[in-house]
């Protein structure tokens, strides 16, 4: 499943970039997500939880960071494993900071494969959307950072928690509504 996401922040290139390069405070924008452990050259360990509706999985794994400061890209690789559920995730992202009208341009673009229990929502549209529900999450909280006042503010920001049933029944009904509005306008 592809997801991509985009936005501006009237902040210059290169204060969305030490954001970005700072794992441990990015890692607190993605909801569900904790940073456990890292382990140099790029590697961190850590946890995913996600409640997908009457499903918890909890993604235990690593992931590899690589930053490339001349181009203001980067990517973040990384494997998990829910124990408790048999389920594996892969995920790829990849991320570019570009200037533009004084302040920053931000395109998120990731990947992510899904297999085990947890891949029959996958098979849905639902599970689409949620996933669009956390990467906006993502980048809400990213960009909530970036215009923070001070910096012990921008510290204080992190994703809201994911509730899973209201996840769930909300993503359940943008997905209907879009069924909806595609049946009317193919009549």
């Amino acid at each position: 499943m592809k997801i991509s996401e985009e936005f501006y922040v009237e902040r210059s290139p290169d204060q969305v970039w030490q954001l970005f390069c700072d794992v441990a405070e990015l890692s607190r924008c993605l909801p569900g997500a904790e940073l456990t452990d890292e382990k140099g050259d790029g590697v961190y360990e850590g946890n995913v939880s996600a409640k997908l509706g009457p499903m918890n999985a909890d993604f235990f794994g690593e992931c590899t960071v690589v930053n490339d400061h001349d181009t203001m890209t980067g990517s973040v690789k990384g494997k998990g494993v829910d124990k408790g559920g048999g389920s594996v995730g892969l995920v790829q992202v990849d991320y570019a900071i570009v200037g533009k009208n004084g302040g920053s341009h931000i395109d998120i673009d990731a990947n992510i494969t899904l297999s085990g229990p947890v891949a029959q929502f996958g098979r849905s549209s639902i599970l689409e959307e949620m996933s669009n529900r956390m990467i906006g999450e993502f980048a809400g909280c990213i960009e909530a950072k970036l215009i923070a006042e001070t910096p012990e503010e921008a510290r204080k920001i992190e994703a809201a928690e994911v509730k899973g049933l209201s996840l769930f029944f909300s993503s359940l009904w943008a997905t209907m509504k879009r069924w909806f509005t595609n049946d009317k306008e193919e009549s």
